[in-house]
């Protein structure tokens, strides 16, 4: 499996409106978008890289192949 690259949560974003999500509401440094029926919370903390286990779940959520990023 390739190696995932690390995303912080400004680019992860980018990705996921990409993808067809729509920034709905922030709480903090916590961005919830929404796809239809999908809700996601996205944490957005300067430019740290969020953890593997973290995007992973995200990506998962969302529908889209960590591969292909």
């Amino acid at each position: 499996m390739p190696r995932i690259p690390a995303l912080d949560g400004r680019k992860l974003m980018a990705l996921l409106r990409r993808h067809g999500f729509v920034v709905v509401s922030q709480r903090g440094s916590h961005v919830k978008l929404r796809k239809a029926e999908v809700v996601l919370v996205v944490p957005v903390h300067g430019s740290r890289s969020l953890k593997r286990p973290t995007l992973l779940g995200i990506l998962e959520d969302a529908g889209i192949d960590p591969n292909c990023i």
